[in-house]
């Protein structure tokens, strides 16, 4: 599990095609820390440490993961946002968060607001039952809060707000129009949307 929180960035060194993709990650983490089958969110994308040194980690990243993660995401000099997984009793300062991609979305509009800027993302249909306003979605791994909902026929766009220090902290700093984004909604509403499904079944 974990909670939305970036406290790295973390920059692909190289990329290799065995049996999966093998990454090696650059990272200000102190690696003697990492033991080896650790879980490390890589921007939303909880990827498992099958080796490390200092300064770097590595994951396999098998084919599935590459299918419906961000197209050309795991390529050589991309940078990632960071998580380590939580620990019982520390601080929850985002919301949980698994590590599982439950979508793709695209930044659409970018727009200054003061000093933050707000971000339209648009994304398929499948996952506008599960987001609303002032929910919670997680976008390349950054808990974040949904402000407006805007259905389409053929999906539908959401915004969220970046303040400076987020944008300062993770890879949105660099954040424009077009790019693609690992979407995971909040559990609650994962949840909520199956016990509807199966009571709407159970009506039919």
């Amino acid at each position: 599990m974990f909670t939305g929180i970036i406290s790295d960035i973390g920059t692909i060194r190289s990329i290799e095609q065995r049996g999966d993709l093998r990454a090696v990650i650059g990272t200000g983490y102190d690696t003697a820390t990492i033991d080896l089958g650790a879980s490390i969110s890589c921007s939303g994308v909880c990827l498992t440490v099958v080796d490390r040194a200092p300064g770097w980690f590595a994951v396999d990243i098998s084919g599935e993961t590459v299918s419906r993660t961000a197209q050309g995401q795991w390529a050589a000099g991309n940078r990632l946002n960071l998580e380590r997984a939580m620990k019982l009793g520390e601080e929850l300062g985002g919301h949980i968060v698994t590590g599982h991609v439950d979508g793709i979305g695209e930044v659409t509009a970018l727009e200054s607001i003061g000093d933050s800027r707000k971000v339209t993302i648009s994304a398929g249909s499948e996952l506008a039952p599960f987001l609303a306003p002032k929910g919670s979605v997680t976008l390349d791994g950054i808990s974040l809060t949904v402000n407006t909902v805007t259905d389409r026929p053929d999906g539908f766009d959401f915004t969220v707000n970046i303040i400076p220090h987020t944008a300062a902290v993770t890879t949105f700093d660099a954040l424009g129009v077009g790019r693609v984004l690992n979407i995971e909604i909040d559990v609650l509403a994962r949840y909520l949307g199956r016990m509807r499904s199966l009571m709407e079944n159970h009506t039919a």
